[in-house]
């Protein structure tokens, strides 16, 4: 089957296909004479995993070693198991992160609600977001992207 065929069937864009491809996540398929791709159900149950792998937030590093393990005709359960365990404690330490970081928000929107004169102060450029108190493994992990996130 061509690119959008094995995309609708694995609940992916072709262009995704595409990337996991240039990025050696996925072999290449074989090729027709004219030069398509031909995609065989056993590379659209792969495309499967992959997308459910990502939607676990699983690092196409390790998926990549995921499937070369599996084409080597290896178990790659244990590394499966590994990278979900190091996913949820990172999510664990990134919830415990936007805790502190919702603590400091509501803080200063009280001191904002509360603040009898909201103009401008000195060279601020709003005095609300400068009395700010930030604990540090926030401004950490927040370096990387403007909203935070640490991967695409």
């Amino acid at each position: 089957m061509r690119i959008g065929e094995a995309a609708g069937a694995a609940g992916l864009e072709a262009s995704a296909i595409r990337f996991y491809e240039k990025q050696g996540v996925l072999p290449g398929p074989e090729r027709t004479e004219s030069g398509y791709r031909d995609y065989s159900d056993q590379d659209v149950e792969l495309l499967r995993f992959v997308r459910r792998a990502r939607r676990l937030e699983i690092p196409l590093d390790d998926i990549r070693e995921i499937v070369e393990l599996r084409h080597a005709g290896q178990a790659p359960c244990e590394v499966v198991w590994a990278a979900m365990a190091r996913e949820a404690s990172l999510i664990g330490e990134r919830i415990r992160e936007l805790q502190a970081l919702q603590r400091e928000l509501k803080r200063l929107l009280k001191l904002a609600d509360e603040a009898a004169d909201n103009r401008p102060r000195g060279d601020y450029v709003c005095h609300i977001v400068e009395a700010g108190n930030l604990p540090a493994q926030l401004g950490a992990a927040s370096r990387g992207s403007p909203r935070g996130d640490r991967r695409s």
